[in-house]
């Protein structure tokens, strides 16, 4: 119970009913909106792949996969992915995209040892997009153009959403503001990365923190990523400040892929070198795939930040603990 927040006084303006309209208005214009800033196509996509191909995301590197056995081959073993990530590096090659081009699809994963709260569930839905750009594209400035397009589009939604509902209030900034994770512990040493993401996107509405995975001067990393899909010298995280709930709100991580020195490099940094011997890495190291920018955009995230929802349980169907269930009840809390 103590990861449950309830604002004082919290009713959702929305039934149940009106919410899921709602959320399918979100989901439709925001899905346009991005397709025709980055240029991506809606391709389909696996919910499940095998383990030995290494293209299921690792995410921290401690999360377990839900895997089962899948009868007419012998149950040989098949997991559930945790994201896109590598999947779509791949696809771009296989589709033939070309530099320019992208990507984008439904992606619904299941995490089983995610601690629940407001905004985590086990149950994960986001569009994972993916772009083929050139060797020379590889630096920081397109990683901000890319960054500065999906912005305009979550702008694009919520000055949408607005228009659609009259208690709904546009509160994005014109512009959304960069700043390394370094930087962010040199401007606030004594606090925890969490914590300096609250005090920055507070402080600035909309924020981007470059740079996510390598050790700061501190020793310590501003949060984990796998090692062989983001290059850490040139991805990040896009937050929110979200008065609702008064918090600092991921809304989607994304980067520049990992090219052959950085796959190497990272891999050591991890102490992961054994993935090498992987079919994915393999391929990558052998110069097979494309060079490419690309992310995730948590589709419940943005539905309750549009909707301005206490809860994530409120904009998606999942599982909770009884004590969530009765608390919610009690609270004003409408959980699908």
């Amino acid at each position: 119970m103590e990861n449950l927040q309830i604002p004082e006084n919290y009713s959702s303006p929305l039934t149940i009913r009106e919410t899921e309209v709602a959320i399918k208005e979100v989901k439709d214009h925001f899905e346009r909106a991005l397709a025709k800033s980055l240029h991506l196509t809606r391709v389909s996509a696996p919910l499940f792949v095998r383990p030995e191909s290494g293209l299921n995301d690792n995410l921290n590197g401690v999360e377990r996969p839900v895997s089962f056995g899948v009868k007419e081959q012998n149950d040989r073993e098949v997991e559930i992915v945790h994201s896109l990530a590598k999947w779509k590096r791949y696809a771009l090659k296989r589709y033939e995209f070309h530099s320019g081009e992208g990507l984008y699809t439904d992606m619904s994963a299941i995490r089983r040892d995610e601690d629940t709260d407001n905004i985590h569930s086990i149950y994960v839905d986001q569009w994972d997009w993916e772009k083929v750009i050139s060797k020379e594209e590889r630096n920081m400035e397109t990683l901000e153009y890319t960054v500065n397009k999906v912005y305009s589009a979550l702008k694009e939604t919520e000055q949408f959403m607005a228009r659609r509902y009259n208690y709904i209030e546009a509160f994005l900034p014109d512009e959304i503001t960069f700043i390394t994770a370094q930087e962010l512990e040199t401007m606030y040493p004594d606090k925890t990365p969490k914590e300096r993401e609250y005090r920055f996107a507070k402080a600035k509405g909309a924020i981007f923190i470059k740079q996510i995975g390598k050790t700061l001067a501190s020793g310590e990393k501003h949060d984990g990523r796998a090692p062989d899909y983001d290059d850490w010298e040139l991805n990040g995280d896009i937050i929110v400040y979200y008065p609702v709930l008064d918090i600092a709100l991921e809304l989607s991580s994304m980067g520049i892929r990992v090219d052959e020195e950085a796959l190497l490099r990272q891999l050591k940094a991890a102490g992961c070198e054994d993935r090498i011997e992987l079919d994915f890495q393999k391929a990558l190291l052998a110069g097979e795939l494309p060079y490419t920018v690309g992310g995730g955009i948590g589709q419940s995230r943005i539905c309750m930040y549009y909707l301005r929802k206490a809860h994530i349980g409120e904009v998606q169907s999942s599982v909770w603990p009884e004590e969530i269930l009765e608390y919610a009840a009690a609270h004003n809390l409408n959980l699908l």
